[in-house]
């Protein structure tokens, strides 16, 4: 493999000599980070601002950068998140010291569970404070790098100017090196508000290391698929974030081998195509089918607790697991283990298997889609099915949607047709709360041509009622949809069915419609039988809308219990 391009050096005009020596006054540290992050092609960012952080925020208003502000810093921080997701770019998130900073854990920790490239830039105490002697500085930690350390990729401080370019880079290489992922920055306040005479910041270079399969590795897996009798196939979200679903199905073609996707994976295969098991990865007619496979092809997924059907999961045949997370490799299953990208592992697997034709393995399909729609259709819960149904008819084809911790959405994982890679997001890597609507405005913010869908309950949408206002100033849009069922309605269900009552999970709740008519933005309340009516048309209309669904919905029965 080739790293000329990093032996290249830019030659420099006489123009840009002269301006390097010479550079324009006033400018700060915080001028640094601005002009850096643009070197490194960044476009939007987003954030909060902060006593300690003014001085970037001085700087952004001299920048070409766009700004998305939202009113908490995880919500930011979801943002962040979803325009990383859509665009596969590398999304800056700027948060001020303590406070600020840790109110952005959460959404860091989504963000590392969901492989998305989110730099967080967080100002610090001045420098004199540092050391974890107790200065009584506002917003002082002993060791604020120590809070995000667990939960991102990599970590980097800056103590002088003159590092800010090389830390800011450095963290973009490791967000955008697979696995992609959040990483943190910390600069003190005195180095971002000083002002410096270094040179403008121009061309900077970051690329992300590509993680390769190894040839000999490739040659097994390949040997196992061409050999196969019952061969199938996990995907998950390595395959979407990879933009190899296409790759995918020329593999599944290729071998006939049947394709189910993890909830994270929704959209890398065809939902109606004939080797498709869909996504009812939490269906024991699933869990049996690929227990039954006697060589299992996984591909960017670990196979953690929902994708394996909360660990039932027994593969008796050999698996193969192709994981850019060397960590994920081997950690719930023996396999033989393939540390690659999904495409560059796909792309060359693909040239190395035999076809094998099996023209009962689509019978086969045929007949587990057959046995799961049997069995949910014996619980009688048709309401739900026709809400997933609803939903689907009403957002267009390509545009994004966004799915909180909330009944419907645990529907949707395993129910709707993500119709495009890339398309369907939800917060199940880590499950927290409060995640749909302000992933939908980033993702808006990432690309204002399309619509796009935020589903949540009414539990979670207290979280990030706030950024109702942040949809307005910016004119996103994006469609809310609130399921108010009066409560966390998956934790009663949780609770009913483990203990037999509940506590806890009851919840006063605003007048939604009223709540959002108050922040400007246009709200319906509707029923059932007019949603998909109304959602299509909310998200017809340019800017923010709300649309209220009182529902009391139920989950399928699990079958891992």
């Amino acid at each position: 493999m080739s790293h000329d391009h990093h032996d290249e050096r830019p030659e420099l005009t006489p123009a840009q000599i002269a301006a390097a020596l010479s550079p324009p006054p006033g400018r700060t540290g915080g001028d640094l980070v601005v002009e850096t992050l643009q070197g490194l092609g960044a476009t939007t960012v987003f954030g909060l601002p902060g006593q300690h952080a003014l001085g970037i925020f001085d700087a952004l208003r001299r920048s070409c950068l766009d700004y998305v502000g939202l009113r908490v810093e995880n919500n930011a921080g979801f943002a962040a998140d979803a325009y990383g997701r859509i665009t596969g770019e590398v999304a800056p998130l700027l948060l001020s010291t303590g406070p600020g900073a840790l109110t952005s854990l959460a959404a860091l920790q989504e963000a590392a569970s969901a492989s998305a490239p989110v730099l967080a830039i967080s100002s610090q105490i001045p420098t004199a404070g540092l050391g974890g002697g107790r200065h009584g500085y506002l917003h002082e930690l002993r060791d604020q790098k120590a809070s995000f350390r667990d939960v991102v990729k990599s970590v980097h401080t800056v103590r002088t100017a003159s590092q800010i370019p090389s830390a800011i880079a450095a963290a973009w290489e490791s967000a955008l090196t697979a696995p992609h992922g959040p990483v943190w920055i910390e600069i003190p306040q005195d180095v971002l508000t000083a002002v410096t005479t270094l040179p403008v910041v121009t061309a900077m270079d970051a690329t992300p290391r590509e993680v390769h399969a190894r040839p000999e590795l490739v040659a097994v897996a390949a040997h196992l698929l061409s050999n196969a009798e019952r061969p199938a196939i996990i995907a998950g979200g390595g395959v979407v974030r990879s933009d190899a679903s296409g790759k995918l199905r020329a593999l599944a073609e290729k071998v006939d081998a049947a394709v189910v996707t993890t909830y994270g994976g929704k959209g890398a295969f065809p939902w109606g195509h004939p080797l498709s098991l869909q996504s009812w990865i939490e269906d024991r007619h699933t869990t049996d089918f690929l227990e039954d496979a006697d060589v299992l092809l996984v591909v960017g997924s670990g196979l953690g607790e929902l994708s394996s059907n909360y660990h039932t999961f027994a593969p008796r045949g050999r698996v193969v697991q192709i994981e850019a997370d060397a960590g994920k490799l081997e950690s719930n299953h023996p396999a033989l283990g393939i540390h690659a990208d999904a495409r560059d592992a796909l792309s060359d697997l693909l040239e190395a298997v035999t076809p094998r034709e099996d023209p009962a393995a689509a019978e086969r399909v045929t007949a587990v889609l057959g046995r799961v729609r049997d069995r949910i259709a014996a619980q009688e819960l048709t309401l739900e099915q026709d809400l997933v149904a609803a939903v689907r008819t009403a957002l267009p084809d390509a545009s994004p949607s966004f799915w909180d911790m909330t009944i419907l959405a645990y529907w949707a994982w395993a129910a709707f047709d993500a119709r495009h890679p890339n398309t369907m997001h939800s917060a199940q890597g880590s499950g927290g709360l409060g995640y749909a609507f302000p992933a939908a405005i980033g993702a808006a913010a990432a690309d204002r041509t399309k619509p796009v869908l935020a589903v949540s309950g009414d539990g979670g949408a207290m979280y990030s009622i706030a950024e109702l206002a942040t949809a307005r100033q910016y004119d996103l849009p994006v469609t809310w949809l609130i399921i108010d069922d009066g409560g966390y309605g998956i934790l009663r269900e949780y609770m009913t069915d483990a203990f037999g009552e509940t506590s806890a999970t009851e919840l006063a709740r605003p007048d939604f419609v009223a709540l959002a008519e108050s922040f400007g933005v246009p709200a319906v309340r509707t029923s059932p039988k007019t949603l998909a009516d109304d959602l299509a048309g909310a998200l017809a209309r340019p800017g923010p809308s709300v649309v209220v669904l009182p529902a009391l919905l139920r989950m399928f029965a699990s079958t891992h219990l």
